[in-house]
């Protein structure tokens, strides 16, 4: 979530207020920053892509895009092709192909050679599409998913308050040692051990989702008489070394839900997952 998604400072619904009216360009804010971290992209074994001097590029809507500088890019290894967009923030983007390591990439590199007088300066820089490469690493470590946000945190606190999960009324979960986990831009997530889960309740789907901050998630649909409830809930069972308290433990979507906190129902969050 971050500067520019969800309830961020430039999302498209913020949760806060300025002393100052926003106004950026057609209501959609830009905004680059150099990162400190190195970055490479490999494909089929070859390195495409290894800078230490990247610029993140922050949009109103969009998840922050790695953009680098050209001379850090293996041109001999990716080859201009005809294909180009518009955007009505940034201008004409042209595109190339990689072919590396007996793999094909096609249209999967883009740069702006001209740029819209109110758009960051990246005219002399390129962008990757996500699934451009195989492996993406900041310093040594793999990112899975997307680039993660330097402005977003994630906060796994242990607690005391009462949580209790219901559908149609029946009780799914009833804790009183919820781990509640704050994630900039998204609503407050509990997770329960499974202890205080009413497991016979719950059938394991076979769904996963990856995040680039918590790791594998697996999920859980809720069987309540005779209606059942898909991939209402999930759990990292080996959560990536920056998240441990989480580990093992169940959280429901508050969406599809009634929560109850300290007895009282929490309002359902409207967000990607209503």
């Amino acid at each position: 979530m971050g500067l520019t998604m969800g309830t961020g400072p430039f999302g498209k619904k913020p949760a806060g207020t300025f002393n100052f009216q926003p106004d950026p360009p057609k209501g959609h804010a830009l905004y680059l920053e150099p990162s400190p971290r190195r970055v490479r992209g490999v494909i089929g074994g070859e390195t495409v892509v290894d800078s230490c001097h990247v610029a993140l590029l922050f949009e109103t809507g969009y998840l922050p895009i790695w953009y680098f500088p050209r001379s850090d890019v293996r041109f001999d290894l990716l080859e201009a092709t005809e294909h180009t967009t518009h955007c009505p923030f940034k201008g004409d983007a042209r595109y190339w192909t990689i072919r590396a390591g007996g793999k094909v990439a096609e249209n999967k590199v883009w740069g702006y050679p001209e740029i819209l007088p109110e758009t960051p300066p990246i005219t002399d820089r390129v962008a990757f599409y996500w699934d451009a490469v195989e492996h993406w690493y900041e310093e040594d470590e793999e990112v899975f998913v997307h680039a993660r946000d330097p402005f977003k945190r994630i906060d796994a606190l242990r607690s005391s308050r009462h949580v209790r999960v219901e559908i149609d009324g029946v009780v799914l979960a009833d804790t009183h040692r919820p781990t509640l986990l704050f994630e900039t831009g998204i609503d407050t997530r509990y997770y329960i051990p499974r202890a205080d889960l009413e497991l016979e309740l719950l059938r394991p789907s076979a769904k996963e989702t990856a995040c680039p901050y918590k790791g594998t998630a697996s999920y859980y649909s809720a069987v309540v008489g005779e209606r059942v409830v898909d991939d209402i809930a999930w759990t990292y069972t080996h959560p990536i070394s920056e998240i441990p308290k989480i580990e093992q433990l169940v959280a429901f979507f508050d969406e599809h839900v009634d929560t109850y906190v300290d007895g009282e129902l929490q309002p359902r969050p409207a967000s990607a997952w209503s």
